[in-house]
């Protein structure tokens, strides 16, 4: 694989050129920005932004100014070779926080091993409808200690209304859900992006998180794809290698709170 194609592949395709997450999402391009307004119950932010030193403070208060007048909160996702190269730094500055980096890993789904089936014991159910979406949402929560109820949302919305855009899956042992992921599919380009891979402890180191890769990965396939996407956690990242993803470049989530509606609630609780 030619990493510096298919990294400019995946900024072009992924990035410059992103569709909307869900159908109560838009994707604005404006100037030299591309963002994502959504619904308070969506995902808010910059997936994508060409800036240098001398425009990239005026761009972020922009972009502060427009998502505080929806009354949004919101995420800048800054790769590792975004420009200029102190962008994290300006960001920090204008009152954003960062959380842990991950890394960009991608693989060709022809060259994955995909024979990987679930320990003995585990059976994979297809998630189709809310009740699915409870039993993904459920694992989400008790692997990460994260609340589960925007993922939730996003989630329903999409089996509801674009179906063939995502596929979801959910490890059961007997009826108890131990595992679950999903993979979100972008007509029109090569690439589905693997997320929300999560066991739960007493679960983990058994196969589980390599056989929804290899669940996935087939689905991937037999639409099309050409590429899998992951932004891998530390811990995820030796298990991806193994399994023949290749680490591209860094992202790192740089939030911001909707400080506007913070300091609205503040005035009226004094």
């Amino acid at each position: 694989m030619d990493h510096a194609a298919v990294l400019a592949l995946f900024d072009r395709d992924m990035r410059e050129g992103a569709q909307p997450d869900g159908p109560d999402a838009r994707v604005e391009r404006v100037g030299d920005v591309v963002r994502q307004v959504s619904s308070a119950r969506g995902w808010n932010g910059v997936v994508w932004s060409d800036l240098t030193e001398a425009t990239a403070d005026a761009v972020i208060a922009e972009q502060i100014a427009h998502f505080s007048g929806l009354g949004r909160e919101f995420e800048w996702k800054l790769y590792g070779h975004d420009r200029p190269l102190d962008l994290g730094v300006r960001l920090r500055a204008a009152g954003f926080t960062a959380e842990p980096e991950e890394t960009l890993m991608i693989a060709e789904v022809a060259a994955l091993d995909l024979d990987a089936g679930p320990p003995e014991g585990i059976r994979l159910l297809p998630v189709t409808d809310e009740a699915g979406v409870d039993l993904v949402a459920d694992v989400h929560e008790k692997a990460f200690g994260t609340d589960g109820s925007r993922m939730r949302h996003q989630l329903l919305a999409r089996l509801t209304d674009e179906p063939d855009t995502v596929v979801a899956v959910v490890a059961l042992a007997g009826e108890e859900p131990v595992s679950a992921a999903r993979m979100e599919l972008v007509p029109g380009t090569r690439f589905a992006g693997l997320w929300g891979g999560g066991t739960l402890e007493g679960w983990r180191g058994r196969g589980l998180y390599r056989a929804l890769v290899a669940h996935r990965a087939r689905a991937a396939q037999e639409r099309g794809y050409r590429y899998l996407q992951v932004d891998a956690s530390s811990q995820s990242r030796p298990i991806l290698e193994r399994l023949g993803f290749a680490p591209l470049t860094t992202t790192t989530p740089y939030t911001r709170p909707d400080v506007t509606s913070a300091a609205t609630r503040s005035v009226a609780s004094a």
